[in-house]
């Protein structure tokens, strides 16, 4: 309903903040961190939005980049994870740490964050993955449209941690051909992909 709402911010704390947008104070549920970073009271901020309904509940949820938004979409579409723990955990992990832990099978990092238990974690990688591989089997691409960029399995990994993110496979190979990959690490090349998809 609202990609992001831009206005004055008007009052923050620990759980929320508001921004008045043409008389209208919106209050929205952010991480600390991302609070924290929003400038001083009275300045205009930009804040990207997800309109959460549910039963007994109409909230909007605020993130300061995009990717933190397909994050917390991604993680709210996990059986069993809420918008709270989602929250906790874009506030403890990047999107790029995040998207790399659920190509490997790293429910070490994600067991780090603060009520986010073993089975919790086992479950945000499996279901993840199983809907990255269902996406995979749609797009229906061939091996050709890949050998520019396709060369090694740390290109591969990062390619495939990208479209956890939401981001579409093509786009992905695109950006890849214009980076210099040389002597980077899965991450950073996560992070170089992120830079270049957020302008797009």
């Amino acid at each position: 309903m609202f990609a992001y709402i831009k206005g004055s911010l008007e009052e923050k704390n620990s759980q929320y903040v508001v921004i008045e947008v043409m008389g209208i104070g919106y209050k929205i549920f952010m991480g600390e961190n991302a609070i924290h970073s929003l400038g001083e009271i009275g300045s205009t901020v930009k804040v990207y939005t997800h309109y959460h309904v549910r039963e007994d509940e109409i909230s909007l949820y605020g993130f300061k980049t995009n990717e933190e938004l397909k994050m917390f979409e991604l993680l709210i579409s996990v059986s069993g994870v809420g918008a709270k723990s989602a929250i906790i955990m874009i506030s403890n992990m990047e999107p790029s740490s995040f998207a790399l832990a659920v190509i490997t099978n790293d429910t070490s990092k994600l067991i780090k964050i603060p009520g986010i238990g073993a089975k919790t974690a086992a479950r945000i990688i499996l279901e993840l993955k199983d809907k990255l591989k269902n996406e995979q089997l749609l797009e229906n691409e061939s091996k050709e449209n890949n050998q520019n960029i396709a060369n090694n399995e740390i290109v591969e990994e990062a390619i495939s941690a990208l479209q956890v993110l939401g981001y579409n496979k093509k786009e992905i190979e695109k950006v890849m051909q214009n980076l210099n990959l040389d002597n980077l690490t899965i991450e950073d090349i996560i992070k170089q992909g992120l830079k270049y998809l957020a302008k797009r």
